[in-house]
């Protein structure tokens, strides 16, 4: 690798780094995480038994009628009834209502009676809040969205007979849902905690259980994460109509935790909770998991921002470090497993009591893998791209565009035997010419030369095989498979002849100098393929029918073409020629007819 690869690569490691800390740090995909963390941490409990609900349902309402006009008197004569026999009696009844105010009617004070006589009462209060402007120091000013304004609690003689009360405010997260409940609210007007109703439940029953109350780990504001006990009716529901029309003993109650509260449709009292997407969850029921997760230690705070943007931002460059040296198959499945350890080390995390955000770190693998991905096919397509540019200063452009669209093609190592047409062209009076001229004229002549042959050539998509000095050789046939291949060959040495008259006028005005062609063309079997050694290959064509082509070239004259007997045999009826006749060539035993090309058909 040298300094530049390795700056790049560099580069690369610390980008998705810290796009990676970014995404982990910020939560800018925080409502996304949680559709994939709700449904894989909100898994494999069990509810507590000992956890009941009475619902107002709307049986309920159709027997009673508006909530209203009977809550108070049933709910003090639902507390009698379930405190008839101490001995049946629940550990707790949390009545998930407000009771704020005085009716003025017998119904309060039947509710305080039948609370302040079983002393296993917990109800709801309310906080009102309300942004409030605070100046901190003499200058800056911030804004308190968690003011309370008031709190709403049960009128006097209710609140005094209550064993507890606590508000039942729902904690909704940025994206709709509720996952985590609240300890407690500092309450600043009368500098004092205020309990939420679902720890004021958890410290009431776990004393008339006899459970020690601990604490779980919390984030700002006395917020922590819990894990719901199941989704709408994991627990045991039963109807309060039922039960106070007797069809349900209070011996069902024996010692539970029960909760009363609404669970009808009209009562408005449903949210949007993590475990359950689509469908909602009754405030209750809410309430009933959130004690549940106390109860049972299934809370959990989130991990250290930073500390855990820190570490994803390690892992994932680590990542694209490892499956960037491995095949993109066995990328893949890395990919996968390292997936599923994430996954599953996430799992394990909350069920001990720390929330990590999955998305970020997986979308961030699942990038860096695609950028991978990429970046390997853009470098092939890259290499391809210069190797096609290189091959197409050898063969015709056009053809190597349509070899590069349909990918049909192979050299074989060693070469092959191919049918083929060799074409050779030579500067005529070249080396005198070039004595007497500056090397810098010499070479500028030269290259006017070699790109009158090399754009006939491509031009009647032939492979030009090599310079040699002032000659040049090109092939028909090879290495692609041609149609009317010793036509175009044909063709390209008339161009080549066409083309010289003009260049010889112009190298004329310019120099004072002329050049002129002598061409030879033939056709046969030859060897083509790669030439040479293990470190330097040449790609040409070899054998008696390339030999001949340079033996014609040798005998042209000036601005003539001489061809094969098998050239014309070949292309009888579609040029017309001259004969020249049986002459000897060198290196040949046997003389070769020759003819002289005068007109392409």
């Amino acid at each position: 690798m040298n300094k530049k690869e390795a700056l790049k690569s560099i580069l690369t490691l610390i980008l998705i780094a810290l796009i990676t800390f970014v995404f982990s740090f910020t939560g800018l995909l925080y409502s996304a995480d949680k559709m994939l963390t709700d449904r894989l941490y909100q898994v494999g409990t069990v509810p507590d038994k000992n956890i009941k609900i009475i619902a107002i349902d709307e049986k309920t309402l159709s027997e009673y009628g508006p909530l209203t006009s009977w809550l108070r008197e049933k709910s003090a004569e639902l507390i009698n009834y379930l405190n008839a026999d101490p001995a049946n009696a629940p550990k707790l009844i949390a009545l998930d209502f407000l009771y704020t105010g005085e009716t003025g009617s017998e119904a309060d004070k039947a509710l305080a009676d039948a609370a302040a006589a079983s002393g296993n009462v917990v109800t709801a209060t309310n906080l009102v809040y309300r942004a409030k402007i605070t100046r901190n120091g003499q200058e800056s000013l911030s804004v308190d969205k968690s003011h309370i304004e008031m709190a709403e609690y049960p009128y006097d003689a209710l609140d005094d007979a209550c064993h507890a009360t606590g508000f039942a405010n729902t904690r909704q997260d940025s994206d709709g849902y509720i996952r985590h409940g609240q300890l407690r609210a500092y309450y600043s007007d009368k500098n004092e905690y205020v309990d939420s109703f679902s720890y004021a439940v958890y410290k009431a029953y776990s004393d008339a259980s006899g459970r020690a109350v601990i604490n779980p780990k919390t984030m700002a504001e006395e917020v922590f994460a819990f894990k719901f006990a199941g989704k709408s009716g994991a627990y045991e529901i039963l109807s309060l109509s039922d039960v106070l029309a007797g069809n349900i003993p209070p011996v069902v109650f024996k010692d539970t935790l029960v909760f009363v509260g609404a669970y009808a449709p009209g009562m408005q009292d449903a949210y949007n909770v993590a475990n359950q997407r689509g469908s909602q969850m009754y405030g209750v029921e809410i309430h009933a998991n959130t004690v549940d997760a106390l109860l049972h230690g299934r809370t959990a705070v989130n991990a250290g921002r930073l500390i855990y943007a820190l570490i994803a931002a390690l892992i994932v460059p680590c990542f694209y470090f490892l499956q960037k040296k491995l095949k993109p198959v066995i990328a893949a499945v890395v990919l996968i497993i390292e997936a599923a350890g994430v996954i599953a080390c996430g799992k394990i995390l909350y069920d001990k009591g720390t929330v990590i955000d999955l998305l970020p770190p997986l979308l961030c693998m699942v990038l860096a893998f695609v950028y991978s991905i990429a970046e390997r096919y853009l470098v092939e397509l890259l290499n391809k791209r210069r190797v096609l540019n290189a091959f197409k200063k050898y063969v015709a452009p056009q053809v190597v565009d349509e070899v590069s669209k349909s990918g049909e093609f192979k050299i074989v190592l060693g070469g092959e035997n191919r049918d083929i047409a060799v074409l050779f062209v030579d500067i005529r009076g070249f080396t005198p010419m070039s004595e007497g001229l500056p090397p810098e004229t010499v070479v500028e002549i030269l290259n006017e030369y070699l790109s009158l042959t090399t754009n006939s050539i491509f031009k009647n998509n032939g492979t030009l095989d090599k310079f040699v000095g002032d000659a040049t050789m090109a092939v028909f046939n090879a290495p692609f498979d041609l149609d009317d291949y010793i036509y175009r060959a044909v063709c390209t040495a008339r161009d080549i002849a066409a083309g010289s008259d003009e260049l010889e006028k112009k190298l004329m005005e310019r120099f004072g100098k002329s050049v002129s062609f002598g061409i030879g063309v033939n056709c046969g079997p030859a060897v083509v393929g790669n030439i040479g050694c293990d470190f330097r290959m040449d790609y040409t064509a070899i054998g008696d029918t390339v030999n001949t082509a340079a033996r014609l070239e040798a005998n042209a004259k000036r601005g003539q073409v001489l061809i094969s007997d098998k050239v014309y045999e070949a292309l009888k009826g579609r040029i017309e020629v001259s004969e020249v006749g049986a002459i000897p060539l060198k290196g040949k035993s046997n003389e070769v007819f020759v003819y002289q090309l005068d007109k392409v058909l």
